[in-house]
């Protein structure tokens, strides 16, 4: 029994052990493949559109749901927000955007904007949210005040309450101080109005209209609503408020307002598409006394509804379309997928929606920009080919090799060695066949083959593998037309992928098809301003469709629009209303444009008309009737077919019952009034979808009388005349007898006659401008009256026009225009004041002020303002009219940067004024609207990689051009971001660029910009550089060292030339000074002691330049173009030491001198020579000063350094120099004056003066040259440059200068023959240094 136990008891340690060691190598498994799980990350909560109050807390809420950690950010118009910086805005602990106080203002929107919500894990990646609106309500004011109204018991009326649209929804209503409580009868229109139908006296009270949630309550002024009893008479039917267009979305409510008035009551029916409406349907409802609301709408309740009225003696129609947007839905969604390198693989994505929503992939938040790697296909879906690893791949080389081939250790035996003989066999646009033979050592049989290519340039390869083994051959399929890829081959074993083969670089062919046109093109009116196009993917598309190009154009005109569409619908917007409109669809590929379908035109809907008539005037025939006359809406704001006009008419000024008469024509003649009474009258354009806006209401007095037209009418009163060059002006007042009607005047005129010419005015002209007279002539004038009963008696005068000579100036001119009618009984004075205000690029705003109006300028009769511009151009004398009946008027429209003139004249019925003065004003600039033209590439000659750039400025470049930029790359269809710039700064039309490769073919766009920004870019300008020609090559000579060689050899043959001219001046002054010298000679020859040079000696050197060769310090010749070049200087310390005497190390430093001097010559320098002098002790500044009385310092006593490199001072050549000359700068007048010999004067007693030295550098201590404490003897520091060339310093070793005695002996010294040839031969070897130099 214990052994069964302990059996059992073993098994189970067994078991436990096997179970152990199984889960270590799963787990080792699965952290061994490195592929780990997906991470949920959603966002849980998304910002929506919000409304903002001035002042209030904001909200945008936003959540991300994940397991790891996430960061959430928020971005606002693109940009992340720093909401560190913003103390107004901070993110919750969900990560929703927090905005404490909202800040609005007319110039400062800083919270208005877009809003997105942008969530990333480090590890993972990045999300965004949809993007949100963040809409801030603007100040709550009131567009009109509501009018009180008085209603028959049981009728309806409205009260308008017109606000902008987005404080529609804080509105409300109180009646007597009590909001009014909204069902079925009473309802409030979207707009805003409220109406009320069914009236009962209950409903009477004081009515006012509210804005609340907006800060302080704001409310109109208070409005009275009248219920008067039924009185049984006939009221004529009018429509307060009809439908309008509308787009609502899927589920929402709409309101469709027919709010009808008039007596009987009207009996109000809706239909839709043409069918009764069943009321009876519960999402359906007519409140209100006849407006149609629909409660949670389908896709299927869009459609065109009518609201027909009958009110038994009148009927209407008004129409508008209801417009239900379905969200964009998804039917499928991606999803999380594996994917191993190199495979290609597909995201796909379906939705659904009204209109079709676009589709956009975004990857860590970025948008996925189509690519050879990105595809989107079957319209939303998103194929990522070649799949890489986050890290880098490896380039084509042997690392590439064991990137597909297993390591040796896993290897079980040989492979295959690398395919031989890889060639493209055919090469197509898309497609490229590839053969091979087999390995040399295939190792095996049933070899199978890979092919890897990519792009060339890039390491990322895709792979190919062949059908079956033993197959030599495989077709790489969807390439890019006219690119180069890279291919290798790689044979495999049983053991594994062998060696790869030489990599081929084959280029595919140029695909020069296009496109082809795209079918069932479709256009669908959706809307008084919009309309839908859908169309299908071209089946000849020869290639990746990149974008459709949507045309269209008002029909009869000639400019078309167009707009870039990725999708295949569109639906285009700000269209004009009831306007034919032609559209057309073109497909781009790489290669440029398809064909073009054939253009579809389509109508869009109609509307109501947008504008009143115009130049609406009365004129009071008589006591009991008015004539009304009016003109038709300006163009295209009918917006419709005009069914007729609605005329509308009031006694008095105040509110009271109004007429309403409907007409056809424009003019009316209104009956039937009051004698002595003020009417107000207005007009309105009907369409069939209803009424547009009114006229204001224009006021006339009827007559107190009628007048006799029973007899013709009496004598004018008067007849004045004002002769003047070519002219007679004519002025008079109407007969005396008011009571007799008068139609018009006649005015004959003519020389000696008044009857040669006759001419017909108005009744109520008091003036006439009688033109095309003759100078110095005697004109016979006759006036007279007429009505229908004939013609009244003539009143004459006489008058003699001016000679040529005198001026035609007329004063009174200012009051009278010819071509206008005239003011009665005085002359209309035009209006003043005018004023331009300019508002933006294509606004100005005209005002004036009218004197003939009272002083509160308030208008009450029927005046109306014509208004003219144009541009301030000499060319053009056209002018464009307006008119209307305020005392101001914006004129839209206009060209910016433009210089307009704006004139205004006043009408009064049938009269006008003059033009008044004119107001200037210039628009505002803006970006230019056309692109560069005319642009020219050329090679620059002699230098094929260099090319000049022209072109023309835009047409339309609004506003001064402040510079441009130029795009050039080789490749047309990169983004605008891989182009090279060029700036150009100001206005130059011409630019050069310079190290373009050869035999390329590049494309250039220019982009013009001013004051507001760019303009767009002119089209592509292909140039192609040309091909190189080769160049003889010259081998170790450049172009550079070339010119090198010439300047040096010309500095020398300058040198050698100078040198030459000095020796023969210097033995010509040697054989005149012979004679002296021999003179002197037996006194020289007794008194020569140890001082005495020996002949023979290498140290005995006369005073003469070119003698002194060994002493003289070489220096580079600076060609100054100043007058007096200034030299560096070189202090000479005083010795007293013998040169004979001089120490061996010190003729050495002599030799190190000359060496260097033969340095500086070898590198080109060209020489510059100075003698040493002694230096003269410094016991202050020389310069400008002569130096201070004193004993002399002593010649043993050596200066210190800093008083040699202070020592600076000019010897004059004219002045006698002192016995110890201080250190010099020689200041040669001319390039051969280089060389100074120091002379000894007569008197030591006269102190010698020195003129103002040039600030010079001095020279510094060199190391090893100078210790601690003291310095080394006779070792000067000279530096061999210019002053604007600086050298290292170097050391020269000068000799020290005799005493007196010794000089004076030394220029006593005459010399013999010998030593004179001994000296030239020495000048021998001085040239031939010189030559060594120059070849060297």
């Amino acid at each position: 029994m214990l052994l069964l136990l302990l059996l059992l008891l073993l098994l189970l340690l067994l078991l436990l052990l096997f179970f152990c060691e199984s889960s270590n190598a799963f787990f080792s498994l699965s952290s061994g493949s490195g592929i780990r799980g997906f991470t949920p990350f959603r966002f849980s909560v998304e910002p929506v559109d919000t409304l903002a109050v001035r002042g209030l807390p904001a909200v945008l809420n936003c959540s991300a749901a994940s397991d790891a950690p996430v960061r959430v950010e928020w971005k606002k118009d693109g940009t992340f927000l720093n909401l560190v910086a913003d103390d107004r805005k901070r993110q919750l602990v969900d990560g929703s955007l927090l905005i404490s106080t909202v800040v609005h203002s007319k110039h400062n929107k800083p919270d208005e904007g877009v809003y997105q919500c942008v969530a990333t894990i480090d590890i993972l990646g990045t999300i965004s949210t949809r993007t949100a609106r963040l809409t801030v309500a603007g100040l709550p004011r009131f567009l009109s005040q509501p009018e009180g109204v008085s209603v028959r018991m049981g009728g309806t009326e409205m009260l308008s309450c017109e606000v902008t649209e987005e404080l529609v929804p804080f509105t409300r209503w109180e009646r007597d101080g009590r909001p009014v409580e909204l069902y079925d009868r009473v309802i409030q229109l979207p707009s805003g109005a409220l109406v009320i139908s069914n009236a009962s006296q209950s409903d009477a009270g004081l009515y006012r209209c509210t804005i609340d949630g907006l800060g302080p309550a704001k409310t109109t002024e208070e409005a009275e609503l009248q219920v008067s009893a039924d009185s049984g008479v006939e009221e004529k039917l009018e429509t307060l408020q009809g439908p309008v267009a509308v787009a609502k979305v899927v589920g929402e409510s709409v309101l469709l307002p027919c709010v009808m008035k008039g007596y009987p009551a009207p009996m109000i029916r809706w239909t839709f598409n043409d069918r009764p409406i069943d009321e009876s349907r519960e999402r359906f409802a007519v409140i209100g006394g006849g407006s149609l609301q629909i409660v949670n709408l389908t896709e299927e309740d869009a459609g065109i509804y009518v609201c027909q009225t009958d009110s038994g003696n009148m009927t209407s129609e008004i129409q508008a379309e209801l417009t239900v947007h379905v969200p964009p839905r998804f039917l499928t969604r991606p999803s999380n997928t594996y994917a191993q390198e190199s495979m290609d693989i597909i995201f796909e994505c379906d939705v659904t929606g009204s209109p079709p929503p676009t589709v956009k992939w975004m990857k860590d938040g970025d948008t996925v920009i189509p690519s050879d790697y990105f595809r989107i296909v079957k319209q939303h879906n998103l194929q990522v080919l070649d799949v890489a690893l986050p890290s880098a791949v490896p380039s084509l080389t042997d690392a590439t090799t064991d990137h597909v081939a297993s390591s040796p250790a896993e290897r079980s035996g040989p492979t295959p060695s690398a395919p031989r003989d890889v060639v493209a066999s055919l090469v197509s646009t898309r497609f490229i066949k590839l053969t091979w033979r087999l390995p040399a050592e295939p190792h095996g049989e049933n070899i199978t083959y890979s092919v890897f290519y990519s792009l060339e340039g890039t390491n990322r390869e895709r792979v190919e593998n062949t059908s079956g083994p033993g197959e030599m051959q495989v077709t790489i399929q969807n390439l890019v037309p006219d690119t180069k890829y890279t291919f290798r081959v790689v044979a495999s074993n049983a053991n594994g992928p062998g060696e790869s083969s030489t990599p081929l670089t084959v280029a595919t062919q140029l695909e020069v098809q296009v496109p082809g046109p795209a079918p069932n093109l479709q256009v669908v009116s959706v809307g008084t301003a919009s309309a839908t196009l859908s169309w299908e993917r071209p089946s000849t598309g020869n290639g990746e469709i990149q974008t459709y190009k949507l045309f269209y154009s008002e029909k009869g005109q000639d400019s078309e629009q167009d707009m870039d569409v990725t999708g295949l619908a569109y639906t285009v917007t700000g269209l004009k209303k009831f306007t034919e409109y032609s559209f057309r669809v073109v497909a781009y590929n790489k290669h440029g444009p398809g064909v073009s379908t054939e253009d579809v035109v389509v109508r869009t809907l109609s509307d109501v008309p947008s504008a009143p008539p115009q130049n609406l005037t009365l004129e009071v025939l008589n006591s009991t009737s008015i004539m009304v006359r009016w003109q038709p809406p300006p163009p295209g704001t009918l917006n419709g077919e005009l069914t007729g006009y609605k005329l509308r008419y009031r006694k008095g000024l105040r509110r009271a019952d109004t007429i309403e008469i409907s007409t056809t024509q424009l003019f009316q003649l209104i009956d039937g009034l009051e004698k002595g009474k003020v009417y107000t009258v207005r007009v309105s354009a009907s369409t069939v979808n209803g009424t547009g806006p009114t006229t204001e209401w224009i006021a006339a007095e009827t007559f107190e009388n009628d007048l006799d037209e029973s007899q013709v009418p009496g004598v004018p009163s008067s007849l004045h005349v004002r002769p003047l060059v070519n002219r007679i002006v004519v002025s008079w007042t109407p007969p005396e007898n008011q009571d007799i009607l008068v139609r018009g005047y006649k005015i004959g005129y003519g020389i000696g006659s008044p009857h040669a010419h006759t001419v017909t005015l108005d009744y109520k002209q008091r003036f006439y401008s009688i033109d095309n007279l003759d100078p110095s002539s005697h004109y016979v004038i006759t006036l007279k009256a007429f009505n229908n009963m004939g013609e009244g008696i003539p009143i004459y005068n006489s008058a003699t026009t001016r000679p040529q000579s005198d001026p035609d100036i007329d004063f009174y001119e200012l009051f009278n225009n010819p071509y206008t009618p005239a003011p009665d009984p005085t002359p209309m004075l035009p209006p003043v004041g005018v004023q331009a205000t300019v508002l933006s690029h294509d606004t100005v705003k005209v005002s004036w002020a009218d004197n003939s109006l009272a002083k509160n300028q308030k208008i009450t009769d029927s005046r109306y303002y014509t208004i003219r511009w144009k541009t301030n151009i000499p060319a053009n004398t056209k002018y464009k009219m307006a008119n209307t009946t305020s005392l101001f008027h914006t004129v839209t429209a206009l060209k910016p940067n433009t210089l307009y003139e704006f004139s205004v004249m006043v009408t009064k019925s049938r009269r006008s004024s003059t033009w008044s003065m004119t107001a200037h004003g210039t628009t505002f600039e803006s970006i230019p609207s056309s692109a560069p033209k005319d642009v020219t590439v050329i090679s620059k000659e002699g230098n094929p990689r260099i090319i000049n750039i022209n072109w023309q400025p835009p047409t339309e470049a609004n506003g001064k051009i402040t510079g441009y930029i130029i795009y050039y790359s080789t490749d047309v269809n990169a983004e605008v971001h891989d182009w090279v710039v060029e700036p150009v700064v100001g206005n130059r039309l011409t630019h050069q660029i310079q190290g373009l490769t050869l035999d390329t073919t590049y494309y250039f766009k220019i982009q013009a910009r001013n004051s507001k920004g760019m303009g767009p870019m002119s089209d592509a300008a292909q140039f192609r550089t040309p091909k190189g020609k080769p160049q003889p090559y010259k081998p170790g000579i450049t172009g550079s060292q070339e010119n090198h060689i010439l300047v040096i050899v010309v500095i020398v043959s300058v040198g050698v030339f100078t040198i030459i001219a000095v020796v023969v001046g210097a033995v010509l002054c040697t054989r005149r000074s012979n004679s002296h010298q021999k003179k002197k000679r037996a006194a020289c020859k007794s008194s020569t002691g140890s001082h005495k040079y020996k002949s023979s000696s290498k140290d005995l050197k006369p005073p003469d330049l070119w003698i002194h060769h060994e002493r003289v310090e070489l220096k580079p010749m600076d060609k100054s173009p100043e007058p007096n070049p200034v030299m560096t200087e070189t202090p000479i310390p005083r010795t007293t030491q013998d040169p004979a005497a001089e120490p061996s190390h010190q003729r050495r430093g002599h030799e190190g001198e000359e060496s260097v001097s033969t340095l500086a010559g070898r590198r080109g320098v060209r020489p510059k020579i100075m003698m040493p002098f002694d230096s003269q002790p410094s016991q202050q500044s020389v310069r400008n000063q002569p130096p201070a009385p004193g004993p002399p310092v002593a010649p043993s006593q050596p200066s210190t350094t800093a008083e040699l490199q202070k020592t600076e001072a000019v010897i004059k050549e004219e002045e006698p120099p002192s016995i110890n000359p201080p250190t010099a700068h020689v200041r040669p007048t001319h390039p051969l004056k280089s060389f100074a010999v120091p002379a000894v004067t007569v008197s030591a007693h006269n102190p010698p003066t020195y003129e103002t030295a040039l600030p010079s550098t001095p020279l510094l201590a060199q190391p090893g040259l100078f210790s601690k404490h003291h310095w080394v003897p006779g070792v000067k520091m000279a530096s061999i440059g210019t002053l604007n060339r600086v050298r290292a310093p170097m050391a020269v070793t000068v000799p020290s200068a005799p005493d007196q005695s010794e000089t004076s002996k030394m220029l006593d010294t005459t010399y013999e023959t010998d030593e004179l040839s001994e000296e030239m031969a020495h000048l021998e070897g001085l040239m031939k240094d010189l030559n060594a130099i120059t070849t060297g």
